[in-house]
Formats: C-alpha cells, structure tokens, sequence
C-alpha cells in the first residue's frame, strides 16, 4: 500500500545550520497492517510522517500509495495534501470546539457537498466503530480526553481513507486510559483492515500495536522488523538499549558457528555463547546484549543444558516492584541487572549463579554508526 524511498527532508534552521531530519529512509507498509515510525525526540519520525502528509516537501525520494505516485523529486511529482486521501489524527487532535460530536465528524464531507443522507450514515457508522454514537449531540468540550482521541479518529475514519497518519494520538492521555486506548486503536486497526502508519517514542506502544516497527535514530531507519525482531534480535547497540531494559557486556568475538547462527564472545564475565547479529565475524568487538528478564537466578549451580551461559556472581543490590524483584548481580567488575519472583529471597553480599540461554544474548557489532533501512522487508 505504502512505498517510500530513500527520502531526505532537509530545512534550514532560524540560525541558517541545515537541520537533516530524514536520511535515506526506506520502508514498506503493506495493506491492511499498522506500521509505526519509533524513536527519540528529534530523530525525524514526524518529518517523515508529515512528508507521506504532503505537509512537508522532502528534498528527495519517492512515496507511492496505491500505485499512485504522490511525490517524486526524480519526476517533479507533488500531490497537494488534500489530494492524498489520507487521514490524520494529530497530537492535539485539533477538535473543533464550537461544534458538537456529529457536526465534528460530519464537517469534512459537508466541505465536499455530499448528500445530507449519505453524510448521516458515513457519521453515525464511524461514530459506532468508535463507540460515541450515544454523544452525539454533545458539545465537543464536554468530550473526556479519550472521548476527544476517538472523535478525532471518527472525523479522519469518516473520509474513507486510503492511509491512516498518526502523530502521537496517545500521548496527551493519562496511563490508565492511554492503555485502554491502545486496546481500543489496536481493535479498530483489526476489524477495518486499516493501512496505518503511527508515530510514537514510546516502545511499549509500539511492541502492542504494531505489524511491524522501523526503529530511527539521527534522521535514519536503523532497523525495520516485527515488535519481537526488533525485541529479540536488535541490529545494533542503540535499538537494545532503546527498545526495553538490557545489560550489556562488552567483548571479542573468538569463533563464529555459521550452522548454529552462534558465536562465543571472550567478555569481562567470561565466554558466552551468544546469537551473532548479521555481519558479525570472528574477532570482532561486540557487545552481548541480554534482557533482564532472561537471566534466570538460582541460589544452586543449575546443571547447564547445552548453549546456557552459567556464571556466578554476588547479589549487590535489589529493588522490590511488588509482582518481580530487580536483582542487581556483581559479576567481576560488571553489574547485571535480572529479574526474579518475589520468592527468590538470597541477601545482598551473598552468591548466586546467573543462567543465560545462547539465543538469548544477541553479540552486536560495536560500531554506532547510523545507517540506512537495515532490511525493509
């Protein structure tokens, strides 16, 4: 549905620097499937979202929806905006006040002179997809602030868009009902069959929601994979660390087996078995990324199992979060984080042994530098 191709957005700024805030970005979004755009602040996923929009003109590349062409630099392609067919819910969702739930929804398709029969039909369907068709005579000020989220998705719905843009609908909401949205969203983008492109920085969000993420960071896609790839198997230092809790132990790669996709890493804590990234090579610096929730704690020296990492270290601190306890283990000069059950109770000083599964310590090459999409798929 979605194809863009090595686009740059560059501006310059009120100081004249140029601001490159997308660079070399690559990515397809299939029919029907949500895609999202996660980073940091800054790091050009907004850029990106406003220049599928049509709000921003790129410096180069192409977008096609559809087939059609909406911009090409190679071409002098541009479609204005408002030509796209597509739908937009902004962070603000940008509600208008002085109108009530109905004439919010239905204002878009009175601009375009529809019949009033066809505009009450298109209104109150999405209104029922989005759960406000009992509000609808109510002032869009007296709205909740989840009330507000879904008739700004009801009015861009109504439109029958071809592409769904969102900028951070959620972020304006407190965490309870940010995560009852999320539900909510998660279960319209199913049931329409919706082609959506979300941006967010928040990871859980995108783990939830999402098909599959293309993580950015300095104007670039660094990784493009489903919320368990990206999870599971980081293309790089900065998306582990982004992406959810993980420690990372630094080492050199000392054999590689290419049948297995394993290698053994030489580290401060000792050898690991690890899963080598792509690209990885013997005698490689790399760094062994592990979750904390996939190092298992036992009191005992377990009996390994063939590619378990066994090591024991001394427990330094631990911090109780009701349902888990973050343990923080001192192995050597490295500190590990790992999570347990509450009903794990060794005191602080005393041993303890750490196992770690080889598929689950990813070795990731060292190198930090920004590239291009890492297999759009």
């Amino acid at each position: 549905m979605l194809r863009v191709r090595s686009l740059f957005t560059e501006y310059a700024s009120e100081r004249g620097a140029v601001v490159k805030a997308a660079q070399d970005v690559s990515f397809d979004v299939p029919e029907g499937k949500l895609f999202t755009l996660l980073g940091p602040s800054g790091c050009g996923k907004t850029t990106t979202l406003r220049s599928i929009a049509g709000l921003e003109k790129p410096s180069s590349g192409e977008i096609e929806v559809g087939g059609r062409t909406v911009y090409s630099s190679s071409r002098g392609i541009f479609v204005a905006p408002n030509k796209r067919n597509f739908g937009m819910v902004f962070q603000s969702y940008a509600i208008w006040p002085h109108m009530n739930v109905f004439q919010n929804v239905a204002f878009p398709l009175e601009v375009r002179k529809l019949p009033k029969k066809e505009i009450r039909e298109r209104v109150m369907r999405v209104l029922t997809a989005v759960q406000l068709d009992h509000l609808v005579d109510r002032e869009a000020t007296k709205l909740s602030g989840g009330q507000q989220q879904r008739l700004a998705l009801a009015r861009a719905l109504v439109m029958e868009p071809q592409l769904l843009l969102l900028d951070e609908p959620l972020s304006n909401l407190d965490a309870k009902l940010r995560d009852r949205m999320r539900s909510e969203l998660k279960r319209l983008q199913r049931e329409l069959s919706l082609t959506t492109v979300y941006v967010t920085h928040d990871q859980a969000e995108a783990l939830a929601l999402s098909h599959e993420i293309a993580v950015m960071n300095d104007g670039f896609v660094v990784q493009v994979g489903t919320p368990r790839q990206i999870y599971e198997q980081p293309a790089n230092q900065f998306v582990a660390d982004f992406v959810g809790s993980t420690n990372f132990i630094g080492g050199t790669v000392t054999a590689v087996d290419d049948g297995s996709g394993h290698c053994l890493v030489s580290s401060s804590v000792g050898d690991i078995k690890a899963h080598a990234s792509e690209g990885v090579a013997k005698n490689d610096k790399v760094t062994v990324s592990v979750r904390p929730e996939d190092i298992e704690l036992s009191e005992q020296e377990p009996a390994a199992a063939d590619g378990d990492n066994v090591i024991r270290g001394t427990v330094h601190a631990k911090d109780f979060l009701g349902e888990y306890l973050d343990f923080h283990v001192k192995v050597g000069d490295v500190v590990l984080q790992a999570r347990a059950h509450p009903s794990l109770r060794t005191p602080t000083g005393e041993a303890i042994y750490l196992r770690m599964k080889a598929e689950k310590c990813v070795a990731i090459a060292s190198d930090l530098t920004p590239r291009s999409a890492i297999g759009p798929k």
